[in-house]
């Protein structure tokens, strides 16, 4: 089944609850697919976003027009999130036009598939870690001297990180690095009330998948998804409901756990 070229970042249809009225959020990866779709629903939600990516300079203006028109307030700035002085510009940057940050999204991801082992490359599998699980690292460092008493903290992985994937080893084996960072920074952060928790969609369409699978498999649309119960991928609307519940301050009792929208592909965590 050929996919449609929906276009669903602009959440018309999303019914808000002012859940996160007053905060300050950063979304990382917020130029298109799952990160943009959050910050939507961020705003719409009353939180003012400031919207990290990488170089997508087009893709980042759409998201600031969107949330502006929906009457809602955001930044953006670029910069690879791999190396950490970008990642502590971002903070003083966020710091500098809000004056706060409540809520950290590490959302920016990279992967790239390969069919064997033998052909992913020392500077790939650097990437792959530096844009996944060093990113997040370093952006939460830079943030933790600026969170307080119900800050969160959400990190997307992946169903890779539990399932495994032929030909994304690098990229399963970051993802489960974050997984296991988040498991240990929410033992680390629990007293102080700060969550950490984290997203392991499955199959979502996003520009992602056809930038990294299209070399591949040029009709990589045509079946993507297909192998899941539910039959088809997921929308990235249909995950900012679990993103905006992580990050309400009324969820004070969940922390290092990762919720697991996939289609009905259930794995054993």
């Amino acid at each position: 089944m050929a996919q449609e070229n929906f276009d669903n970042t602009d959440l018309a249809d999303y019914k808000a609850s002012g859940a996160l009225e007053g905060k300050v959020a950063i979304v990382t990866g917020a130029s298109s697919g799952i990160g943009q779709a959050v910050a939507i629903a961020y705003a719409k939600e009353g939180a003012r976003v400031v919207i990290g990516y990488l170089d997508d300079d087009e893709g980042a203006r759409k998201t600031l027009r969107i949330i502006e028109s929906y009457g809602g307030e955001a930044r953006a700035l670029g910069g690879d999130l791999g190396k950490s002085e970008n990642c502590d510009a971002l903070i003083n940057f966020t710091l500098n036009e809000f004056g706060a940050v409540d809520i950290v999204v590490n959302n920016a991801g990279f992967q790239y598939p390969q069919t064997s082992p033998l052909d992913i490359s020392d500077e790939q599998m650097l990437k792959t870690f530096e844009i996944k699980a060093f990113a997040m690292f370093y952006l939460v460092r830079a943030a933790l001297p600026h969170l307080k008493k119900g800050s969160r903290i959400i990190n997307t992985a992946s169903i890779n990180a539990y399932r495994g994937h032929s030909d994304l080893i690098d990229y399963s084996g970051a993802n489960g690095a974050m997984v296991a960072m988040t498991r240990s920074l929410a033992r680390r952060l629990v007293r102080e009330e700060i969550a950490v928790n984290g997203i392991a969609p499955g199959p979502i369409w996003t520009p992602l998948i056809t930038k990294t699978f299209g070399d591949l498999n040029p009709d990589v649309g045509a079946d993507f998804g297909e192998d899941v119960p539910a039959g088809r991928p997921g929308q990235p609307y249909e995950l900012v409901k679990a993103y905006v519940f992580l990050a309400d301050p009324q969820n004070s009792y969940m922390t290092g756990q990762f919720l697991h929208m996939n289609g009905g592909d259930y794995m054993s965590t």
